[in-house]
């Protein structure tokens, strides 16, 4: 039997575009609150007398509980409508954010985190999908996530300035706070304007896979954080290795044999869903390891201020924001291959720049990196996320945002246990020094994206 989706109701032009604005509100939310919490990680561990390696569980409990369940909120989405997920979502994300503000210790903060994690899986490829149902014709569709992805550069412009003032104006925990007014108008908007969208033939929960994929990337997460610590060879990461391998072997054996997997796994045999998944992964890793190195080496090497640290990145999100639309159309007219070279050509160049970084680098030379790896992240957003929804039935189109959105989670969780890893043990004056081998793995995922591009190339040509 083939799976359907209920045809939503035919959508004016204004009305569809709306809709896009309606739900591109829910990834500035989760983009500004991840963009806000780097930036206040350094004021939140001397509120909460937490060390570098803690603080990474503040920003990790987050991306790994979001990075889990994205796929079942997906089918969820599918199941029970896409709206009323979308909107559950909102409502735990802002009760979640509500006890980040009041928690009273570090233990509180991640656990909250944690839950706001799962609120954020219903939301961004919860949202998604309804664009994407809203937006049928490919090239209208294209250019509207090109436009979804500038708004994680606006988001990115916006949390760490606004983050900075806050914190110096009203302390870390304003930074929760303030996600009260965008959740608010979300809220309204979505009942009001936002059509309801569900696949016609629904999909049953797969709880054993959801079980394990949770238990193979909160593992590898773990290991990746506390490694440093415990030592990669310790009887304890040795453990940490075979329970990931022996849930991840679990987890595919299931999924194999399950007639309505979480993931199907065969989708992984089409070369530009493949590349897809793996562009995400090396994007966002690339992302937070700057993101991160940047907050702690601005704040902890030089002495910056938070304003002043949010400051720098506004090249970063300047060049996303810009690039974004401009390979949402690149995209549509003539493919992902395009795109993608540029985004791994600037994000290498930039990472290369900051190959040698020293206490005293030049502010110029600071900001040129940020600005390229900003543009490089702006250029390949749109055409990961236009390939990877393109290549799946549309009735999957929920599932279909969530496993790329997993995808970059995994590859954010990454991003954020490697840069912690590098500067957890280093004194202020010699993170710069520790943090050089960050910038080459940020190198390295630039230059995946040309194998990313190389290969997304027939993909390009049948389109």
């Amino acid at each position: 039997m083939t799976s359907l989706v209920a045809q939503p109701p035919a959508l004016s032009t204004r009305r569809r575009w709306t809709v896009l604005a309606i739900c591109a509100l829910s990834l500035f939310l989760v983009g500004l609150d991840t963009t806000i919490v780097n930036v206040g990680l350094p004021s939140i561990g001397r509120g909460l007398d937490a060390g570098t390696r803690s603080l990474e569980w503040i920003v990790d409990a987050y991306t790994v509980v979001f990075a889990s369940l994205l796929i079942s909120s997906g089918a969820l989405a599918d199941r029970f409508g896409r709206r009323r997920v979308f909107q559950c979502g909102l409502a735990v994300f802002g009760a979640a954010s509500l006890a980040c503000a009041l928690a009273p210790s570090l233990g509180v903060l991640v656990a909250a985190r944690s839950v706001q994690g799962a609120g954020a899986s219903m939301l961004s490829p919860v949202a998604l999908a309804i664009v994407v149902n809203a937006m049928p014709d490919p090239r209208e569709r294209a250019q509207a996530i090109g436009v979804w992805a500038s708004v994680f550069g606006l988001s990115m412009a916006a949390g760490p300035v606004t983050g900075g003032a806050l914190i110096t104006a009203f302390g870390w925990r304003s930074v929760f706070w303030i996600n009260a007014p965008v959740i608010a108008a979300a809220v309204i908007l979505s009942a009001l304007l936002v059509p309801e969208s569900r696949a016609q033939r629904a999909r049953r929960l797969d709880l054993p896979g959801q079980a394990l994929l949770t238990v193979a990337v909160s593992v590898c997460v773990a290991v990746f954080i506390e490694g440093p610590r415990i030592g990669w060879a310790s009887p304890l990461a040795w453990a940490g290795y075979l329970i990931t391998v022996a849930a991840a072997a679990g987890f595919t054996l299931a999924e194999l044999h399950r007639r309505e997997p979480l993931m199907d796994l065969g989708l992984f045999r089409r070369p530009a869903f493949t590349t897809a998944v793996l562009g995400a992964v090396a994007v966002f890793a690339a992302l937070n390891v700057t993101l991160l190195l940047n907050t702690l080496y601005l704040q902890h090497a030089r002495g910056w201020t938070p304003l002043a640290a949010g400051l720098a990145t506004l090249p970063m999100a300047l060049g996303a924001t810009a690039c974004a639309p401009l390979s949402g159309n690149l995209a549509g007219r003539r493919g992902p291959r395009l795109p993608l070279l540029l985004a791994g050509a600037f994000i290498t160049a930039g990472a290369l720049c900051l190959a040698g970084l020293r206490q005293d680098t030049g502010i110029p030379l600071l900001l040129l990196a940020y600005l390229l790896i900003g543009t490089g992240f702006g250029f390949a957003n749109a055409p990961i996320t236009n390939t990877a929804v393109s290549g799946l039935p549309p009735a999957r189109a929920g599932v279909a945002g969530a496993i790329t959105s997993t995808a970059r989670q995994v590859g954010s969780a990454i991003g954020i246990a490697i840069a912690g890893g590098l500067a957890a043990g280093a004194s202020p004056g010699h993170l710069a020094q520790a943090s050089r081998p960050g910038w080459l793995v940020v190198t390295a995922c630039g230059l995946i994206l040309f194998i990313v591009a190389r290969a997304a190339r027939p993909a390009a040509r049948r389109n």
